[in-house]
């Protein structure tokens, strides 16, 4: 009777670690803090004079693309899109900005901007 209780448990907590790991490789996990059901604000820029693509490491979720997004957009004068699977940001530049200060940024928010 013990045994079948032991393995009882066992299975509803290997269950349970099956459904977790597959949200999170579908994005919906909360790996970083967030879910999925977050979406950063969306930055229109009225025109876009030149794009710059960024090699971003740490991204491995919904969340993080969301969070690599905002703070990008957060800067007056740019706006980011994330290739989450590529695991780069490509910036989009309304006005002259340093690059050093998107880098600056992205790491800020936790994330390594690799050259």
């Amino acid at each position: 009777m013990e045994n079948i209780i032991i393995i009882g448990v066992l299975a509803v907590v290997v269950v349970i670690g099956v459904v977790n790991t597959m949200k999170h490789f579908r994005g919906q996990g909360g790996c970083c803090g967030g879910g999925g059901s977050y979406k950063p604000r969306k930055k229109k820029l009225p025109t876009v004079l030149y794009t710059k693509t960024f090699k971003v490491d740490g991204m491995h979720c919904e969340h993080c693309k969301n969070r690599v997004e905002e703070v990008v957009g957060d800067i007056r004068g740019v706006a980011g899109k994330v290739n989450l699977k590529k695991g780069k940001v490509t910036v989009s530049y309304a006005e002259d900005v340093a690059d050093d200060v998107i880098k600056a940024r992205i790491e800020k928010a936790g994330y390594t901007v690799v050259d």
